[in-house]
């Protein structure tokens, strides 16, 4: 059963593990740095769609059907499906995984719904309440730019701060096979808003949340950076990875040496220069978990990794209000063993109030 450390995190008593996943990806992806890493990559843009936002739906088939597959599985053997994406309502994800017949749970965590997904569907499996799930999110850049800033026919300027959007996504399914990946805690994020304004500049929104979520994860578990191979953000880009590392070393907390992020992982900032700051939306975080960091863990090649993906939680309402952009950030301890012995014991267990198992503390 999940257990309370601290205010912030749970541990997973019995840690959940990562069964399958899959990662998809577009053109501009698949001329970046991590190619290869990619399950399946379409040159096509619209996905052999007629519109943009079907082309995203069709990504959330693509990446949750290889994850299935390569997992052996069925649809009819996960239990429920934690979704989400950028679009009005989730369109991506309920249009994409109608068919198939799972359980939704759809989910609004901007880009930091992987993360988001994740934890949820680790919490469902610790807890019993289900055997597998899945977690799936995606983005694509022409729809989020048409919905979020202009149309592409608009051809407008784009700033240095600016980030682009990933033509993309990912799927885990979650489980409880004795194989490593394992899922051994989850920290929740808050909403954090320091008041920036410009929608071309997500990575100085964001990187205050990804700071108080690392913050709070050390704090409550007791743990230091030099404790993991690898502390990743979501899709923070050059401006926000400078922001994220200069607000922790305010707090004491030096994670250079650890530090990396999938928006400046997933494209080549030089040879793709288009992308200015890095890459972003859900999709970035996703591909870049489910085709990079998941394998090296599967491999023994990553032992300990802090997988914290971070969300801007605008509105097209909101911006074009004037209003600020709140960020927010989810974390995801992964971990080759599933008992290494660095998580706090247990402190309380987290039970309903139906007549389920007792706390204790």
């Amino acid at each position: 059963m999940p257990y309370r450390i601290g205010k912030y995190t749970l541990g997973l008593e019995m840690p959940p593990t990562v069964v399958s996943y899959a990662s998809v990806g577009s053109k501009k992806e698949g001329e970046g740095p991590l190619k290869d890493d990619f399950d399946y990559i379409e040159m096509d843009s619209y996905f052999g769609e007629d519109t943009w936002e079907k082309a995203e739906s069709r990504i959330q088939r693509e990446a949750i059907n290889r994850a299935l597959e390569k997992g052996e599985l069925d649809p009819s053997d996960i239990d429920y499906v934690f979704a989400g994406d950028l679009l009005n309502q989730c369109t991506s994800s309920s249009y994409g995984l109608r068919e198939l017949g799972i359980p939704l749970f759809g989910l609004y965590g901007a880009c930091s719904t992987m993360a988001e997904s994740l934890s949820l569907a680790s919490i469902f499996i610790d807890s019993r309440a289900a055997e597998r799930c899945a977690a799936v999110t995606s983005s694509h850049f022409c729809s989020a730019e048409r919905q979020f800033r202009f149309p592409l026919e608009y051809a407008g300027q784009r700033t240095p701060t600016s980030q682009w959007t990933v033509t993309g996504g990912g799927a885990v399914i979650i489980g409880s096979r004795k194989k490593a990946p394992y899922v051994r805690a989850v920290t929740t994020g808050t909403v954090e808003d320091y008041g920036i304004k410009d929608v071309n500049n997500m990575g100085a929104a964001m990187a205050p949340a990804a700071s108080a979520t690392i913050q709070r994860f050390f704090k409550d578990t007791g743990m230091k950076p030099d404790q993991f191979d690898m502390i990743v953000t979501g899709d923070l880009g050059y401006v926000g990875s400078g922001i994220l590392l200069e607000l922790l070393e305010k707090q004491g907390l030096d994670i250079h040496r650890q530090h990396k992020d999938c928006g400046l992982m997933i494209f080549d900032r030089e040879s793709q220069p288009e992308v200015q700051a890095g890459g972003s939306g859900c999709g970035c975080s996703g591909s870049v978990l489910c085709g990079h960091i998941l394998p090296k863990i599967q491999q023994g090649k990553l032992k300990e990794v802090l997988f914290i993906a971070t969300g801007a939680l605008m509105s097209t309402t909101s911006v074009q209000q004037g209003g600020t952009i709140p960020g927010i950030a989810h974390l995801v301890y992964l971990s080759s063993e599933a008992e290494s012995g660095k998580l706090p014991k247990q402190e309380q267990e987290i039970h309903c109030s139906c007549g389920g198992r007792k706390g204790k503390g």
